[in-house]
């Protein structure tokens, strides 16, 4: 069995796990293979300490130590080959996922619309629309027909109309003056001249001709 059969519990008969799972399960490797990664790294430094310690003393013990961290890199390597495909692959699934969960909520909202429209047909919605087009130019028909006050007096004549608003008018602006204006002084007297008086100066003349006429006689 391969080392994703094993990671994944690959039985012929085994359910397949879902991608959330595998993707959680591929998480997991990656952390085990970092901590392997640092555990191996903090052996090459040791290797290469007692290299170095033992380089002109014991060459034996020296070379053992080269040994051992040669055999380390190499699993480094290896596992810098695995964490790469590790992450590839989970990449490509958390992809997959993404892509699996937009395509099934599209087809719920497919399915949604197309039970919306199940009771829905194109001609009917047209013919809706042009009875409701109808009925409002019925009610617009009607607004106008309400505003028009044809039954209203509409035989008056405008002119009859502004000749008495202007006597009201009139009257309004006499009243004011009666009021609010200042008061009247007195009326000027009568002027008493023959001028003023034609009737009285002729009196006054005819009883002069009178006057001088007796003494005459006399």
């Amino acid at each position: 069995m391969s080392i994703f059969g094993k990671l994944f519990g690959g039985g012929k008969n085994e359910k397949a796990p879902t991608a959330g799972e595998a993707i959680q399960k591929l998480r997991d490797t990656e952390e085990m293979l970092i901590k392997k990664q640092d555990f191996l790294e903090k052996k090459i430094q040791q290797e290469i300490t007692i290299a170095k310690q033992n380089g002109t003393k014991n060459k034996r013990v020296a070379l053992q130590a080269l040994k051992r961290k040669k055999r380390y890199d190499k699993q480094l390597q290896q596992i810098d080959g695995t964490l790469s495909t590790i992450e590839m692959q989970r990449e490509a699934l958390e992809s997959a996922n993404t892509n699996t969960n937009v395509l099934q909520t599209m087809s719920e909202a497919a399915k949604a619309l197309k039970s919306a429209h199940q009771h829905m047909n194109v001609d009917e919605v047209h013919d809706m629309m042009d009875d409701i087009a109808e009925q409002q130019d019925v009610a617009r028909e009607i607004s106008e027909a309400i505003s028009n006050p044809v039954a209203f007096g509409q035989d008056v004549d405008e002119d009859d109309l502004l000749a008495e608003l202007e006597e009201l008018e009139q009257e309004d602006l006499d009243e004011k003056l009666l009021t609010t204006g200042e008061p009247v002084g007195e009326l000027p007297e009568v002027p008493t001249s023959s001028i003023a008086r034609p009737e009285r100066r002729k009196k006054e003349e005819e009883d002069d001709d009178m006057a001088e006429l007796a003494a005459w006689a006399s």
